[in-house]
C-alpha cells in the first residue's frame, strides 16, 4: 500500500499530522519549538508506556478459550457456569512467582494458573498455581516469603541464604519444596502443567447447602519437564521459551486442553478429618475424596495486543459467581483483599472497567469518579449515586446470601499454629517417586543449595529426615558431606 492510500496519522486529539519525520524549528538551524505538540506528545507517551510490574507472578504467557461443562455436579452447586452443557469464554493467564518482568520463561519456579471465566453472572477467577499446594498456611508470612524470592538489599542478586534460611524456620514449607525441586518444578511449557485452585473453596447449591471444594485443571497434553541443565540450554537459546510455544501452538491450531475436577467434602467433614482441610499446606487424599470430571478448558485465540490483554488482565480470589463461595482458609482470606488492592494500585481505581477485565454481563454499583472514570454511571439513574436511594436505583437481593458457616467444635483445631503435621504428606509425596525421580530430587536441592551456609543446611537436613530418613540421607550425598548431620 503506498503511502497515499494509507489513513492519515492523527494526534490524539484527532488533529492530522503533516509531518512525522522532521522536528518543527525555529529556521533551518533553530532549536526545536515547544509548540511542536506532536513532538511533545510522542515523547511524553513513551515516558509513561511502563506501568509497576507485579511484585510476584510479574512474567506471564496468556490466550483466550472457551470453557464447556460435559458432566454433571449441579447437586453441589446453583453457580450456572458450572450447569450440564454450559459454556463461557475464558482467558488464562500462565507465570512465574519468582522472576522479575524479564526473567527468563523456563527458569525453576512455582508456576501461576491464573482462568478468569466470562459468565453470565458475573467474572469469576480462579487464581491458583500448578501445584495443589503452597510454602505457607498464614497470610503474615506471605511478605516475608516473597522477599526471600527477591533479590538481596545489599547485592541486588538472588539470596539462596535467604530462601533456605526462611524454609529451614517454616516446616510447613517442605511439602511445597518437594514439588518444586522434583521434576514438576520445571515445565517445558504452560500446556504441559496441570492447574490448581490449591486453596479449598465453597460450592452451595440450589437447596442453600455448602460443600468444601478443591479445583484441578488436568492437562491432556501430558507432563514434559526440563532437567536443570536442559533448562539452562533453553535459557541460553532464548529466554522466551514459553511465550514461543503457548503462542505458537495457538497459532498452528494446536488447541491444549485441560479437563476440570473438582474434589468434593461435604460441609461436616471438615470437623472430621485427621488434617486441616483449610490448611494451604495440605492436599486432600484422593482415597478419601475422588477426583469428579466437571468439564474441558480449549485455549484457542492468542491475544491481539499482549499489554492490553495480558499485562492489564487483572486476576482475583475476590471475583465469584452464585454457588461459589471462599472457606476460613487463612491465606485465601487475604488473598482476597490484596490481590484486588494490588490491581488498584498497579492498574488503577476502575481497573475492572478496562476491556479484559470487564464482565459480559451488566455491571451495576456506586463506585464514583477517581482516575480511570471513563464510562458511564453504573446505576442507571442520575439521581440514583447513593444506596439506599428512592429513584430505583441498584438495591440488594437477599436470595443470594450464602447460608452460614457450621464449623464449630475446638477452635484449635484450625489454629496453624498448634499440632501440625507438617512431615507426612511430604514424605508420602516423596516416597511416590522412582528411583531416578529421588535422584534428581537430591540434586536439585543440592544445586540450590550453592553457598549456603552449613548451619542452615544442617536445621533444613532436619526437616527432610522427619518426612523421610532417605530424603536426608539422599540430599547429604548429593551435596557430598555424608557425614555431615
Amino acid at each position: 500500500m503506498s503511502r497515499k492510500e494509507c489513513p492519515v496519522m492523527t494526534t490524539t486529539g484527532g488533529a492530522p499530522v503533516a509531518d512525522n519525520q522532521n522536528s518543527l524549528t525555529a529556521g533551518e538551524r533553530g532549536p526545536i519549538l515547544l509548540q511542536d505538540y506532536h513532538l511533545i506528545e510522542k515523547l511524553a507517551h513513551q515516558n509513561r508506556e511502563r506501568i509497576p510490574e507485579r511484585v510476584v507472578h510479574a512474567k506471564g504467557w496468556g490466550a483466550y478459550g472457551r470453557f464447556t461443562v460435559d458432566h454433571d455436579i449441579s447437586r453441589y452447586t446453583r453457580a450456572r457456569v458450572l450447569q450440564p452443557g454450559a459454556e463461557c469464554e475464558v482467558l488464562v493467564r500462565f507465570s512465574t512467582v519468582a522472576g522479575e518482568l524479564g526473567a527468563a520463561d523456563a527458569e525453576r519456579d512455582v508456576r501461576g494458573f491464573a482462568v478468569k471465566f466470562y459468565t453470565e453472572e458475573g467474572n469469576w477467577d480462579l487464581v491458583g498455581n500448578n501445584t495443589p499446594i503452597f510454602f505457607i498456611r498464614d497470610p503474615y508470612k506471605f511478605p516475608d516469603f516473597i522477599r526471600t524470592q527477591k533479590r538481596h538489599p545489599r547485592t541486588n542478586l538472588r539470596s539462596p541464604v535467604a530462601m533456605w534460611d526462611f524454609w529451614s524456620q517454616s516446616p510447613e514449607s517442605l511439602h511445597q519444596i518437594t514439588i518444586l525441586m522434583s521434576d514438576r518444578g520445571c515445565p517445558t511449557a504452560p500446556m504441559y502443567m496441570n492447574g490448581y485452585g490449591s486453596h479449598t473453596f465453597s460450592l452451595i447449591n440450589a437447596d442453600n447447602e455448602r460443600f468444601w471444594v478443591k479445583f484441578h485443571f488436568k492437562t491432556r497434553q501430558g507432563h514434559r519437564h526440563y532437567t536443570n541443565a536442559e533448562s539452562a540450554e533453553v535459557i541460553g537459546r532464548t529466554r522466551e521459551s514459553y511465550q514461543e510455544a503457548l503462542f505458537g501452538a495457538v497459532e498452528r491450531g494446536e488447541y491444549p486442553k485441560w479437563d476440570l475436577k473438582v474434589q468434593i467434602m461435604p460441609e461436616e467433614d471438615a470437623e472430621k478429618t485427621p488434617y486441616n482441610p483449610f490448611d494451604l499446606t495440605k492436599v486432600w487424599p484422593h482415597g478419601d475424596y475422588p477426583l469428579i470430571d466437571v468439564g474441558v478448558m480449549e485455549l484457542d485465540r492468542n491475544p491481539e495486543n499482549y499489554f492490553a490483554e495480558v499485562e492489564q488482565a487483572a486476576f482475583s480470589p475476590s471475583n465469584i459467581v452464585p454457588g461459589v463461595g471462599f472457606s476460613p482458609d487463612k491465606v485465601l482470606q487475604a488473598r482476597i483483599f490484596s490481590y484486588a488492592d494490588a490491581h488498584r494500585y498497579r492498574l488503577g481505581t476502575h481497573y475492572e472497567a478496562l476491556p479484559v477485565n470487564a464482565p459480559r454481563c451488566p455491571v451495576r454499583h456506586y463506585h464514583k469518579d477517581g482516575p480511570m472514570r471513563f464510562f458511564k454511571p453504573r446505576h442507571g439513574n442520575v439521581d440514583a449515586y447513593y444506596e439506599p436511594n428512592s429513584f430505583g436505583g441498584p438495591a440488594q437481593d437477599k436470595s443470594y446470601a450464602e447460608p452460614p458457616l457450621k464449623i464449630s467444635g475446638d477452635a484449635s483445631r484450625y489454629d496453624h499454629r498448634k499440632g501440625n503435621d507438617d512431615y507426612t504428606q511430604a514424605g508420602n509425596l516423596f516416597r511416590l517417586f522412582d528411583d531416578g525421580q529421588k535422584q534428581r530430587l537430591f540434586n536439585n536441592i543440592a544445586e540450590a543449595m550453592h553457598g549456603v551456609p552449613e548451619r542452615i543446611i544442617k536445621k533444613q537436613l532436619e526437616h527432610f529426615a522427619k518426612a523421610d530418613p532417605a530424603y536426608a540421607e539422599g540430599v547429604k550425598n548429593a551435596l557430598g558431606w555424608p557425614d555431615a548431620a
